[in-house]
């Protein structure tokens, strides 16, 4: 389901790969993990409030997910009538995913607000101090957790757990997440029942779940799980069906229609 977004292409005289959005594009060159279907999902549905002032994206590739939590960020504040003060930082542990990130983040209107740093997790856990803290941290982190793994080793660990687990990230939030900050993840279905046992062992509560499905008929590939410090006995359940009558569902449509030129 990663795959369903299809790249398109600037013209020969760039000789580069760029995916165009309602407000920004994306050179989708170089980075060990493409635009897809997940991460574009995980930016339009993640939980955002408005108020968040330091975000971070693991694993943030293209740095496509933290662009559109920029764009909803600055939509969310503008009507709120709030200054427009956040930061939005994408930290990579593949050396050209998070050039390719900065380069992004350069070309669109929130260059300001966002930040591409070259790490991995413990490096970056490492580099932060007693006083750090996040009111948001989201990724779309990989999920092969077998022996089978892809024969380029960058796309390998952009795919593969073994690079990035969400164990990791789960104890990386559980330290460094506000009172009232969440975290947002992407996964496969199977492993919500570990992800949520996991969670609550490092004090962390799912609040809100998402079922993806690529069709109304067919069982969940994906979901969508946010957590916080606050006990939640019970989370708020959901479903997106991707697609309907052999078209965009308008669920899809709704989430995607402020990022997606082609809906």
């Amino acid at each position: 389901m990663t795959d369903n977004i299809d790249t398109q292409t600037c013209g020969p005289e760039h000789e580069e790969s760029v995916f165009r959005f309602r407000r920004f594009s994306v050179i989708n060159r170089r980075s060990a993990m493409k635009v897809n279907t997940d991460g574009v999902l995980l930016g339009a549905a993640m939980t955002l409030e408005g108020n968040e002032r330091q975000l971070l994206d693991i694993g943030t590739g293209t740095g496509t997910i933290a662009l559109m939590a920029a764009q909803r960020l600055s939509e969310l504040r503008t009507e709120e009538n709030l200054p427009d003060k956040f930061v939005v930082t994408g930290i990579d542990i593949d050396p050209d995913s998070a050039a390719e990130a900065e380069e992004n983040f350069r070309r669109s209107c929130w260059k300001d607000r966002l930040t591409a740093i070259h790490a991995s997790l413990n490096d970056f856990s490492a580099s932060c101090d007693a006083d750090t803290c996040f009111d948001m941290i989201f990724s779309n982190p990989p999920y092969y957790g077998g022996d089978l793994k892809a024969p380029d080793p960058r796309r390998c660990n952009a795919r593969h757990a073994g690079s990035l687990s969400w164990t990791d990230i789960i104890g990386f939030a559980a330290e460094y997440l506000s009172e009232n900050g969440h975290l947002s993840l992407i996964l496969p279905s199977d492993q919500k029942n570990d992800l949520n046992r996991h969670a609550a062992s490092c004090g962390l509560y799912m609040f809100r779940l998402v079922y993806i499905r690529t069709v109304p008929r067919k069982n969940p590939k994906r979901i969508l799980a946010e957590f916080s410090r606050k006990l939640t006995r019970t989370p708020q359940e959901e479903t997106i069906s991707i697609q309907e009558a052999g078209t965009w569902s308008e669920k899809y449509r709704s989430l995607l229609s402020d990022f997606l030129i082609n809906l």
